[in-house]
């Protein structure tokens, strides 16, 4: 017989990094999962991507054992660390540029938890976070 989900929880942890201490605790304390035991998974499973913000997907289920799904960087956060600035610009003022190939680059990355089917489309996406964020694509 299949478990019972009783929750799906999602956030975004730096790779490597996960504590019981807050945001990680105070989200899953109450969800009555072994903080220890997600810690050392979430770690173990993402120390080879150490200085990246990943979101995960955890679904707890009812005799509080949970499964977690790893998904790639924030299409911000890759945008920000190729183009070297600490912070996007919402005012539509340009705060870096990055090329083409850069784009791509990005969009191979994020394209398995896009809504796209090729690069291309996946560039268009991700082209256009940048636009928001004050980064030129040339």
């Amino acid at each position: 017989m299949a478990k019972e989900v009783t929750k799906i929880i999602k956030l975004q942890i730096p790779a490597g990094r996960a504590t019981p201490a807050p945001p990680v605790g105070t989200v899953l304390g109450p969800a009555g999962i072994n903080l220890q035991e997600f810690c050392t998974k979430f770690n173990d499973a993402t120390k080879d991507k150490m200085g990246d913000v990943l979101p995960v997907e955890i679904t707890i289920y009812e005799d509080r054992t949970f499964d977690m799904v790893l998904k790639t960087p924030p299409a911000a956060f890759l945008l920000k660390k190729v183009a070297k600035v600490k912070k996007g610009n919402s005012k539509g003022e340009t705060v870096a540029t990055i090329t083409k190939d850069q784009l791509k680059e990005i969009a191979e990355t994020k394209l398995p938890d896009l809504n796209a089917y090729t690069v291309e489309e996946a560039m268009k996406i991700v082209e256009g976070t940048a636009r928001n964020m004050g980064i030129e694509v040339k």
